[in-house]
């Protein structure tokens, strides 16, 4: 009696006809060979199917020996076999699985290592110190400082200053600041190298600057009367063995001022331009002994020498070689010291052989300023018109230069 059959019908009458007994049983049978297809078509390959039946061993491949004895005359622990035709169908597919996962794996080394080639080219086009410190030409360009120059400046420094951009570290920041004095570049152009914004810049700029000019500031040192004399040139031992300092004012650009009273005192006759004016000073050695503070371009060379304390470094008997317009003869003379300045022709046809001599020979001597400003202005930034919001900068931006111009290789010869 087929239970589950839709016509099956409850009765008190238990019995079934031998029709629906053969019936039943011929579904049985039916049912288990299409099971045994499955299982046969669903196997895996003999060296898995073979895996699998090692592991089974232990713990009992074979069925019981009562499971065994369920079926009498059945084969114990018998095995389906694969066709061979569905055997070489999967061997041919393994083969070529086992190829293609050979080659992603190439493939994928591969990918790597052009991933870790574009990671070190894109370090190299992206401009920091990083991509330029291994090349001493550009160390020099971008900052005139030697390698081992910038190492010494960032080491004396990282204990000052902060770092204002998380994503630069401090020598990047240091080359900013040294790009803008040595290139005289705009704030946008750094920032468009350095992939960051001109606020950005412009706080580096305003936070590293007073920091380095109060750090360097010592090495603009006036020297004592006795190191000078001990360190004096050849050139200057025959006529000017008593020389203290050379000493000039040079200029710098600004923009025009809106203030009417700032835009006056700071145009220069000279220049016919407003500027900010400096008095430097040499001693003979070759190096950058004194700046004074900015002064408006139109204040007279004998009013800011006056105003900027430059006579109260000196002492008796000292020499001080100058140009024509340094009218301060008798301010030194107060002072002990001597003025020595090439000869006028003011109320004179011409010069006197002896005249045209000490003017001469005080010019031989007297042009090393001229050379030591003109080293201290390799800084671009002192050849550039400086933005009016910069201006309050200058001070810090010349003594910075300065001091790094004293750092360079002396230029008169010993």
């Amino acid at each position: 009696m087929d239970f589950n059959s839709p016509d099956f019908v409850p009765s008190v009458f238990s019995f079934a006809t031998q029709c629906e007994i053969d019936k039943g049983d011929t579904k049985l049978e039916r049912f288990k060979r299409k099971r045994k297809r499955e299982e046969t078509i669903h196997r895996p390959p003999d060296d898995v199917q073979r895996s699998k039946e090692a592991s089974d061993e232990a713990s009992g491949a074979c069925l019981s020996s009562d499971d065994c004895r369920m079926e009498p005359g059945a084969d114990q622990c018998t095995e389906a076999t694969v066709p061979k035709v569905l055997h070489d169908d999967l061997k041919h597919k393994y083969s070529q699985l086992s190829t293609e996962c050979v080659n992603l794996r190439l493939e994928i080394d591969k990918l790597k290592t052009e991933n870790e080639e574009l990671k070190a080219t894109l370090m190299n086009t992206q401009f920091s110190f990083s991509s330029i410190k291994s090349k001493a030409v550009q160390v020099l360009f971008f900052t005139g400082l030697t390698s081992v120059l910038f190492e010494w400046l960032s080491h004396k420094l990282k204990d000052s200053v902060e770092v204002v951009r998380g994503s630069m570290n401090l020598k990047d920041h240091l080359l900013i600041v040294l790009m803008k004095l040595r290139l005289g570049l705009c704030n946008k152009d750094i920032a468009f190298r350095f992939n960051v914004t001109e606020s950005d810049i412009s706080n580096i700029l305003r936070s590293w600057l007073p920091v380095m000019s109060a750090t360097l500031k010592p090495l603009i040192k006036w020297p004592s009367k006795h190191a000078v004399l001990k360190n004096m040139p050849k050139c200057f031992k025959p006529k000017y063995k008593h020389c203290r300092c050379i000493i000039d004012c040079t200029e710098i650009f600004i923009n025009r001022p809106t203030n009417l009273t700032s835009r006056a005192q700071t145009y220069s006759n000279y220049k016919s331009h407003n500027t900010i004016k400096y008095l430097i000073g040499m001693s003979p050695s070759g190096a950058i002994s004194f700046l004074s503070a900015g002064w408006g371009g139109r204040v007279s060379d004998k009013q800011i020498t006056a105003e900027s304390g430059f006579y109260d470094l000196l002492e008796h008997n000292d020499e001080i070689l100058a140009d024509r317009g340094f009218t301060i003869r008798d301010e030194l003379a107060t002072r002990g010291a001597t003025l020595r300045i090439p000869h006028f022709t003011k109320g004179k046809k011409q010069l006197s052989a002896q005249e045209v001599d000490i003017s001469r020979r005080l010019s031989n001597v007297r042009i090393h300023i001229e050379r030591i400003i003109g080293r201290w202005k390799n800084f671009k930034i002192l050849t550039t018109i400086i933005p009016l919001t910069q201006v309050d900068l200058l001070d810090d931006i010349v003594i910075v230069c300065g001091a790094l111009t004293n750092l360079c290789k002396c230029i008169v010869p010993r």
